[in-house]
């Protein structure tokens, strides 16, 4: 169920960033009105909601390269957010040094660290049935006949 959650929010991320985005900056800023984001801002979102949809989707088939690079950002965020906010305030704004970020940006990246893990965690996992659980064939006895 969380699975499908998490795949329909990237779909919904894909499609439509910018909902996602002010919905970021209302979380993290005191002033959202005031942030002016870069063209490829909606760009890297997208990005972002394509991966979560490929690795949930394609699971321990998808691409190691791409669970590990959301691995090591998840838990960068989880470890060390501060610089993490930083530079993805300067990716993301124009308008860096007028945005001011509310008292609570750490644990809400801290959050978004153990999201990025947890997709990770999922892809790993599968919802069908696993090597354990599937049923063997029958081998019938040789006849000595």
């Amino acid at each position: 169920m969380l699975r499908k959650l998490l795949i329909g929010f990237g779909c919904f991320e894909i499609v439509r960033p910018k909902p996602v985005m002010d919905m970021c900056e209302r979380i993290g800023l005191e002033n959202p009105d005031e942030a002016e984001l870069r063209p490829q801002a909606l760009w890297g979102a997208r990005l972002e909601g394509l991966l979560f949809v490929w690795l949930l989707v394609r699971g321990r088939e998808g691409t190691t390269a791409g669970s590990a690079l959301l691995g090591l950002a998840g838990a960068v965020l989880v470890l060390l957010p501060q610089p993490v906010i930083e530079l993805s305030q300067r990716v993301v704004y124009e308008n860096t040094d007028d945005l001011e970020l509310k008292p609570w940006i750490e644990p809400a990246a801290r959050a978004l660290g153990a999201l990025y893990l947890l997709v990770v965690v999922l892809s790993m996992r599968s919802d069908e049935t696993t090597e354990s659980d599937e049923v063997l064939p029958e081998i019938e006895p040789k006849s000595t006949a």
